[in-house]
């Protein structure tokens, strides 16, 4: 068998991933279960799926399944210090995510990228790094990774079976995002909360902007994450001002 094929076996295989995917009925987004799909496809030792808001620094969705390690806490504020050091990320970015499935020695070889701050301060120990990019809107970063803690790029075929899923992993992000969608009626108490939320205020600060107190400020943001069918903050900031259409390049 070539390196470049996809076995009939591999074929099901990753059917049956998607088709997990599309069945889970999780309250969380995007589908969990397509994060774990990708990792028992790809031979890697993290699988990860990263939203982020570029302009507010905001973390819109993170999502991980660790298959070694255990690796420590990642600090977020060193990534945004040396994101710029990331090739293949920022040119998801600058894509909006219109970006074939690439990894990072298509970029620098393995020993450049070590001598990075990037690689010593934040990655490490992972230095093989393949990224499905899904596109979005201008100033955000959608995407899923597979990750190595060894120096063993990955495979033509592996690169192949990400080519050949990626229309069906945004095809699920979609279908899960168009669910999520569905016209929610909240009060104009509760939408003004929302607001709030959505510029970052605490729960604290929300009820003295609102003259209130902070258990009702809970009892409101209870209420909204039931109406809308999630568990937090972000998750209700998503769902209540969801991002514009992505624009194609």
């Amino acid at each position: 068998m070539s390196r470049h094929s996809v076995t009939e076996r591999h074929l099901r295989m990753m059917l049956d991933a998607i088709d997990e995917a599309r069945r889970d009925d999780s309250d969380v987004f995007p589908p969990p279960s397509l994060v774990a799909g990708l990792g028992r496809l790809i031979p890697c030792d993290l699988a990860e799926f990263d939203e982020v808001d570029i302009p507010t620094r905001r973390c819109l969705g993170h999502q991980e399944v660790q298959y070694g390690g255990p690796y420590p806490e990642v600090d977020d504020e060193v990534w945004w210090l040396w994101k710029h050091q990331h090739p293949h990320c920022v040119d998801v970015e600058h894509s909006h995510g219109h970006l074939d499935v690439g990894q990072l020695t298509d970029y620098m070889p393995t020993r450049e990228f070590r001598d990075t701050a990037l690689y010593t301060d934040f990655m490490r120990p992972f230095v093989a790094m393949m990224v499905v990019a899904l596109p979005t809107a201008p100033g955000r970063i959608r995407m899923y990774s597979v990750s190595r803690d060894r120096d063993r790029p990955f495979s033509d075929r592996d690169r192949l079976v990400l080519q050949l899923l990626r229309p069906h992993i945004q095809a699920v992000y979609r279908e899960a995002a168009r669910r999520r969608h569905e016209p929610v009626r909240l009060t104009p108490r509760e939408l003004d909360v929302m607001r709030a939320v959505a510029n970052g205020l605490g729960t604290e600060d929300i009820a003295g902007q609102f003259a209130v107190s902070t258990s009702t400020v809970r009892k409101h943001l209870e209420n909204i994450f039931r109406k809308l069918g999630v568990s937090s903050r972000t998750a209700a900031v998503a769902r209540v001002f969801p991002e514009p259409e992505p624009i194609a390049p």
